[in-house]
């Protein structure tokens, strides 16, 4: 998928590739893990991540359990004998949020907020549909997955925090994880809060310095100076795709997997449409989401139907407010702060005025 990266002071070098990524990109645009092969354990420090720690695994998980159809959308939920949640599949799209130990997320630098949740989001090796848990295949799986604290979707993105998270490496010593930033000073803005203080067009190769050969062909090189950067949809085509193994493809129109900008993926990225985008109006029915879904945003101040911004939606803080992780420029990379706008879905500040769709991978 990919072959020499590009030579730099601190970047990966050529020695480097030819080992190269085999334990996180050739699992990543590969397509994901089967179900026999489900990954179980980690060398990335299990699931602490934030200033997180939690209990150990519910004792429900490992009682009886009955699946439960539920609609729009269309959905399998399993239940514990006490009727808890244990996991949520939905029809057509490849995220699982399984019920798991608490965790903490936070970012002292920009926000006073926490979010801890139980919510562990897992990517299916394909899309869910009804009737498969009845396979052996998913049996098999399921039992591991229910115990697993290796780091699932919200782990391997704080990875990348703007706030600091350290470097980690892979066995050829190229820098798969480690804080990630925005993208290259913009010289025409000279407001750092202004969301184009820092220039979009970083996608996740160039995070990395690596060429890549997309599926169709097309190969594309990282830019020396975006080394280290993702921008708001790069950063969500570094963790889904590059790490968590959803399909990549190079342009903003339909294709096999997450297209490159935030209005395609709105538009045409995998998965189901939980809240659709209808136009200039603020999305205001949260109650459909669920960890893990991408929010979409219109936040250009003159066009106000067209969406330009994506994050992750992490579930209620401790204030009780709908809470997202993104990558932003006035923080100069992924954040769920409150720098230039709450990073937040309700109410009616910058971000939550601008909130238009939401999709589940």
């Amino acid at each position: 998928m990919h072959s020499n990266p590009v030579g730099r002071r601190g970047g990966p070098t050529r020695r480097a590739v030819l080992g190269t990524i085999a334990g996180v990109a050739a699992a990543g645009v590969a397509g994901g893990y089967a179900w026999d092969h489900h990954r179980h354990g980690s060398d990335d420090g299990g699931g602490a991540v934030a200033d997180g720690t939690g209990a150990g695994p519910s004792a429900r998980a490992t009682g009886a359990h009955t699946f439960e159809r539920l609609s729009a959308p269309a959905r399998t939920v399993v239940r514990a004998a006490d009727g808890g949640t244990l996991a949520t599949f939905t029809d057509g799209a490849r995220t699982a949020v399984l019920t798991g130990p608490t965790r903490s997320f936070s970012e002292p630098r920009t926000t006073e907020a926490k979010v801890t949740t139980d919510a562990w989001v897992r990517v299916l090796p394909h899309e869910w549909q009804q009737g498969m848990e009845k396979s052996a295949s998913f049996k098999s799986w399921f039992r591991k997955a229910l115990g697993d604290t290796s780091p699932d979707v919200f782990a391997v993105a704080f990875q990348y925090s703007s706030a600091g998270a350290p470097d980690k490496h892979n066995a050829a010593g190229v820098r798969y994880a480690g804080t990630a930033h925005f993208g290259p000073r913009n010289a025409a803005v000279n407001n750092p809060l202004d969301f184009a203080f820092h220039d979009e067009q970083s996608d996740f190769y160039d995070y990395l310095g690596l060429p890549w050969t997309f599926p169709d062909g097309t190969r594309v090189q990282p830019e020396q100076a975006r080394y280290g950067d993702a921008d708001c949809s790069g950063f969500q085509r570094l963790v889904w795709g590059y790490r968590m193994g959803i399909p990549l493809h190079n342009t903003n129109g339909k294709g096999a997997g997450l297209p490159r900008r935030a209005y395609a993926i709105a538009a045409d990225g995998p998965g189901r449409v939980v809240i659709p985008h209808t136009g200039k109006q603020q999305a205001t029915d949260l109650s459909v989401l669920q960890p893990g879904d991408l929010v979409f945003f219109a936040i250009i101040k003159d066009r106000p139907d067209f969406i330009d911004h994506c994050g992750m939606y992490m579930g209620l803080d401790d204030q009780g407010r709908h809470r997202f992780y993104s990558s932003r420029s006035a923080a100069n990379g992924p954040t769920m702060g409150d720098m230039s706008g709450h990073a937040l879905l309700d109410g009616t500040d910058f971000y939550a005025r601008g909130f238009r769709a939401a999709r589940r991978l």
